[in-house]
Formats: C-alpha cells, sequence, structure tokens
C-alpha cells in the first residue's frame, strides 16, 4: 500500500525540478519510448546480462558473495544472484549484481554532450538501473516489457542526471556511477513498483541522500562497489518511501540537495524539459566496451590495433610508444605501473603494450598473472602518457588520442582518433555484441548448451511473459 503525502501542495513545489523527473517516472509507458531507443536499450541488457556472467566469476563477485552469506539471508523464494545459487532480497540481489556488471569494467558507458562534460567521464548506465528492475520484477513476476520500460527510465534519469551536474562533480573526486546511478537507480525501481508522484519524489530523495562512490577508488574493488551499493540504493529509496519514510520533495534541486551539494550546482536546460525529448539512448548514444578497461583507453586501442595490422608491428622492434590525450583523462587513467588487472584497466600503458604482445585484449589478457608476466611490465615502461595540444583543443566532449609509435629504425607511425570501437560513431554490431556475450558467459562457467538460449531469450526480452523466465537461466551451480 502506497503512502500518501501533501508535499506536492505547494505551488512552488510543484513546478520543482523534482516534480519534473518523478513525472517523467511515473507517467511513462512503454508506448511512448520509440523503436530505436528500444533496440538500442535491448542491446544495453544483453550485454549487462553477460557481464553480470563474467564478473560473478571474478574475486570481486566471490567476495560479494560471500559477505551477503555470512547475513543469513538466503531465501529460496527471493531473487537471483546471477552467476550462483544464492537467491536472497531484492535489494542485496541488484547489490551484487551491480558489482558483478561492473567488475570487469567492461559494461557501457554514457556518452557527453556538453562540451565541458567529459565525454566517458558521466556514468556507466546499466549497472546501477538493470539489476534492481530485474530483482524488483523477478519478484513481482513481471513481464520482460515492464522491466525493460522500467530500466529505460532509470538509464534516462540517470544520465540526464549526470549531464545537468556540474562537471565539478567528477572533476573533483565523484564516481558518477554511484552518485547518480543511485538516482537512476530509485527512478527505475519506482516505475516498476508503480509509485505515486509524491512517493516518487520522496524516493528520489533518498537515493540522493545514500549517492556516494569516490575515484580514489578507481583500480580497486570497491569501483564496482559503487555500482552495487547506487543499484541497491535504489530499491531501498523506492521501497522505503512506499512505506510512508519522508523527504524533502526538492531533494534534487534545492540549495541543499544533490546538485548544490555534490557539484555546486547543475544546468537546468540539460535537464529540464529534456526527459525522453531525446532519449540518450537515441543521441548522444551509449557506448558498448569492446575490451574490459575504462572507456578513457579505447580509442587510443583502436587507433594502437589498426597501426599494429597496418604495418604489422611488432612488440621487439617498438622503441616508444607517445599516446596524447587531453588533460582529463591522465587524470582517470591513473596507474602507470599497473600490479594488478583492476589496476590495468585504467592504464593507458598496459593497454598499449598488450596490444602490441597479443594483438588483443579481452578477458584473459586482464588478469593479474598476464599484468605482472616479465615482457608486460617491459613494454608498458616503453610507453609515454600525457597531454597533447591537439587533443585538449578537441574538447572534452571527445575522446581524442593520438599515437605515435618509433621502431628500432626510427621510422614512426601514427594515428589518431576520437572515439574507439563500440561507440555510436563506430559501433559493435549485432553480431559482435553476441560474440562478447558468449565470451563472457563462458568466462563466468555457464554450460554451454544454455549460453545460446539465453542470448536468444534476451534479443527477444520485450516479448518474455514473466521475467523468472529469464532469470531461471541466470543461476549456476
Amino acid at each position: 500500500m502506497q503512502a500518501t503525502a501533501a508535499d506536492d501542495a505547494a505551488p512552488e513545489l510543484d513546478a520543482s525540478l523534482t516534480a519534473y523527473v518523478a513525472d517523467f517516472i511515473v507517467g511513462t509507458r512503454a508506448t511512448d519510448i520509440p523503436a530505436d531507443v528500444v533496440r538500442l536499450g535491448t542491446r544495453s541488457v544483453l550485454d549487462g546480462i553477460g557481464l553480470a556472467l563474467a564478473g560473478a566469476a571474478s574475486q570481486t563477485g566471490a567476495i560479494t558473495r560471500r559477505y551477503l552469506e555470512t547475513l543469513g539471508i538466503a531465501n529460496p523464494h527471493g531473487s537471483t544472484v546471477i552467476g550462483s545459487r544464492l537467491r536472497v532480497s531484492a535489494r542485496f540481489a541488484a547489490f551484487a549484481n551491480g558489482v558483478s556488471i561492473h567488475a570487469d569494467d567492461y559494461d557501457d558507458t554514457q556518452l557527453a554532450v556538453a562540451k565541458d562534460r567529459v565525454y566517458g567521464l558521466l556514468t556507466h548506465p546499466t549497472a546501477p538501473a538493470l539489476p534492481p528492475v530485474l530483482a524488483l520484477a523477478e519478484r513481482e513476476r513481471r513481464s520482460g516489457r515492464d522491466l525493460m520500460t522500467a530500466y529505460q527510465v532509470g538509464v534516462e534519469v540517470e544520465c540526464k542526471i549526470a549531464e545537468a551536474i556540474m562537471p565539478r562533480h567528477y572533476q573533483h573526486g565523484f564516481h558518477s556511477t554511484g552518485t547518480c546511478g543511485a538516482i537512476g537507480s530509485a527512478a527505475g525501481a519506482a516505475h516498476l513498483l508503480g509509485l505515486d508522484r509524491s512517493t516518487t519524489r520522496r524516493a528520489l530523495s533518498l537515493a540522493a541522500s545514500q549517492a556516494a562512490g569516490l575515484r580514489e577508488n578507481f583500480g580497486t574493488m570497491t569501483k564496482p562497489f559503487h555500482a552495487g551499493r547506487a543499484a541497491e540504493s535504489g530499491v531501498v529509496a523506492a521501497e522505503l518511501a512506499a512505506l510512508g519514510f519522508t523527504a524533502s520533495p526538492i531533494g534534487l534541486e534545492a540549495d541543499r540537495g544533490f546538485f548544490r551539494a555534490a557539484g555546486g550546482g547543475y544546468s537546468a536546460d540539460a535537464i529540464h524539459g529534456r526527459l525522453g525529448a531525446p532519449w540518450t539512448f537515441a543521441s548522444p548514444g551509449v557506448s558498448i566496451k569492446p575490451h574490459p578497461s575504462g572507456s578513457l583507453t579505447h580509442p587510443g586501442m583502436s587507433v594502437m590495433l589498426d597501426l599494429i595490422h597496418r604495418h604489422d608491428l611488432k612488440p621487439e622492434r617498438v622503441k616508444r610508444v607517445a599516446v596524447g590525450t587531453n588533460h582529463n583523462m591522465p587524470n582517470a587513467l591513473i596507474h602507470h605501473r599497473p600490479e594488478n588487472e583492476l589496476q590495468a584497466k585504467f592504464s593507458m600503458e598496459f593497454c598499449m603494450a598488450i596490444l602490441l604482445l597479443e594483438r588483443k585484449a579481452g578477458l584473459e589478457q586482464f588478469t593479474d598473472e598476464v599484468v605482472n608476466r616479465t615482457d608486460v611490465q617491459a613494454l608498458l615502461r616503453r610507453v609515454e602518457f600525457g597531454v597533447h595540444p591537439e587533443a585538449e583543443a578537441a574538447g572534452f566532449d571527445k575522446m581524442t588520442t593520438i599515437i605515435e609509435v618509433e621502431l628500432d629504425d626510427g621510422t614512426v607511425v601514427r594515428g589518431a582518433a576520437d572515439f574507439g570501437k563500440g561507440s555510436p560513431a563506430n559501433p559493435m554490431s549485432d553480431h559482435e555484441l553476441s560474440e562478447k556475450f558468449r565470451q563472457c558467459a563462458q568466462w563466468g562457467g555457464l554450460a554451454p548448451a544454455a549460453v545460446d538460449p539465453l542470448l536468444d531469450l534476451l534479443w527477444r526480452i520485450e516479448t518474455i511473459a514473466n521475467v523468472n523466465e529469464l532469470t531461471s537461466r541466470l543461476s549456476k551451480g
């Protein structure tokens, strides 16, 4: 039973930003979502499920499950913790699955619109937005279409919040997947649970009060923890609000609210009137990663792969690699001498070295053993990574990366790219995405015979009558 409240009574509150966001959450229907956006959302959900399977096999995923087991909260009628036999309440399933989706840093990435918003440094949309609605839809035995509509609502709110907040938010150390993701998670959960406008406003404020995550933790298990907690926070916010828990009706834009406290303010024109107009999936789009590393490495990796194949580059002949970007990129790719796979995901030097050595960079390359190989450590020390004036001038809404490779005979080959493979400018095909899913499912230990039927189900997720048809295929053991 939903609580009632009179917090919408004042005209100035009724016209608030939080009210506008709540109206979008409550009022959006499946029929409001354009066909191209539906298709793009399906691609990201398919990708996210594959990543949850792979991430469940990581040390991060295993520790998360061990922690949940110590709480004594296992429930045979609960929601599925992907890649395990464990079932728990929706909030904890959302937490575990959010951690797993982000565990390998292989998940989708929001693009920036404004020039001062750093491309690739806004949010990873699916990791916070999918797990809460999946867990709740499983519990409530809802349809695939209901799940996907709630997911689209969550992603849209999350991305527009991230686009609107002042860039100081990220630049000063907040991880927006954890912060804006919590609000997007609450939006999706509120929609799926059918909360009314007033209750949804309180849920948004509850989520905003839980929004957290520090970039200092990049390259550690705490980065995917941010995504998991954001996913969990949305469930907690929506369910507490539904029970009558009180919160400010203007928690987003108030002087002491989320935007002001966490970012020093926001650009109203980046969010007011912009939810679903256009949908983020349609413009500027969302990138799907071909490599399990920070998205800022991907244009450089695309350039390096092209140079390797065009010039048949051999690592033993490489004297020096110079990688130049705008100044925001080294600010995130902070591990210049990585010692483990989590640090390697935020190391341009490692990404260049591993491509030169193996001509690929997938899950099997991002392991502690590979990172610490003698040849890898030696070669990454030949990579110089810093700011290039051309890349700086290109603007922060791009990830312009300029690479020069000097060979032992003095020959220099050069390449540059604004965007990497997987971006809307150079998207992965459906076939490539399916292959990525198969590799992730295999990495996660899903039985080979189960992979293609699951993949088929995900491509037609909107037609599923009961989400349990999907989640029943996601357990292991």
